[in-house]
């Protein structure tokens, strides 16, 4: 691989760990838990971050820089899903999601499960629990993953 090739594919494979790593830092670590279209976001990550792992054990550097452009793809998805979020949050569109919970439902009964339901906090997509400079998590989600794409493709593109 050429050293734009090397960078690109450092790129789609670093950029979706970290995000995913603050997002699930964010949950775990800081009680922010995700609504429905937080997780949208993180499965095109899952997904890019796989294949551009992938790249360090498939052969040929045809192959390998189609799986870092099929990465940069997703990572721009998962942007394109948080710029939709994002949208949903500031109010600029109306949301189509349902709400979500955080409730556990594992080893508890019926009765205990519906009342862990009724008093269980709602996660809503239409109010960001956490922001900076006015930025919430899903407009720094769709600004760095498509920032991330747009370098990735330039320097795919460069290569060729």
């Amino acid at each position: 691989m050429t050293k734009n090739e090397e960078i690109a594919r450092a790129i789609a494979l670093l950029l979706p760990a970290f995000l995913l790593l603050g997002a699930l830092g964010s949950q775990y670590l800081g009680g922010l838990y995700p609504c429905e279209m937080c997780h949208w976001q993180r499965w095109p990550h899952y997904s890019a971050l796989l294949i551009a792992g992938a790249t360090f054990f498939v052969p040929g550097r045809s192959l390998r820089a189609s799986l870092v452009t099929i990465a940069g793809l997703l990572i721009g998805l998962s942007g394109l899903i948080g710029v939709a979020h994002a949208g949903v949050e500031y109010h600029w569109w109306n949301g189509f999601t349902a709400c979500t919970t955080t409730v556990s439902m594992a080893g508890t009964t019926a009765a205990e499960r519906l009342a862990a339901i009724m008093n269980a906090p709602m996660v809503r997509c239409d109010a960001p629990q956490w922001k900076l400079f006015g930025i919430s998590l899903a407009g720094f989600n769709a600004i760095f993953s498509l920032a991330g794409a747009f370098t990735i493709f330039a320097l795919m593109r460069k290569t060729r």
